[in-house]
């Protein structure tokens, strides 16, 4: 490849990288506005929310421009809703604190689930194992049905 190409292909990344960034308004404002809930108690994500002259969509809307305007970061915006509006505004429990139990819990669960499952079925087999019955070296199968067969006959008779 020629030293113009190197250039070019250098150009293109680098618009690329710094375009990238100039969306980042859009686009955190889409990620903070799906990461809460509509107050209306419609249980719809904030910006999806599709009710006809939703008292709380328009001015939560209006209040997420203000504190992106604000420069805050993420998580101060969402402490601030949070706040605001209650821990139920939030369509996810935050990052930290008390909150990463909500993000551990299912999955210690199910682990938890499994691994006493598996004890129990080990134990289990284990009981069951040694409970059977002995097997017969002498005697063939066919007296051991007979023998199981009287035994039925006798303990079923009235």
């Amino acid at each position: 490849m020629s030293l113009k190409r190197w250039m070019q292909s250098l150009a293109v990344c680098f618009l690329a990288v710094v375009m990238l960034g100039a969306a980042d308004g859009g686009a955190r404002f889409n990620r903070l506005g799906h990461n809460m809930m509509c107050a209306c108690s419609c249980g719809q994500i904030l910006l999806e929310c599709n009710h006809v002259s939703c008292p709380s969509s328009g001015p939560m809307i209006t209040e997420l421009h203000a504190q992106l305007a604000g420069g805050g970061d993420d998580k101060s915006i969402m402490s601030w809703f949070a706040a605001k509006y209650g821990a139920t505004i939030l369509a996810a429990p935050l990052r930290g604190g008390f909150d990463d139990v909500a993000w551990i819990m299912p999955y210690a669960v199910f682990i938890l689930a499994i691994l006493g499952t598996g004890i129990l079925i080990y134990f289990w087999k284990r009981r069951s194992l040694l409970n059977a019955p002995p097997a017969s070296a002498t005697g063939s199968f066919d007296e051991d049905k007979e023998a199981m067969r009287e035994r039925i006959r006798r303990e079923t008779e009235y």
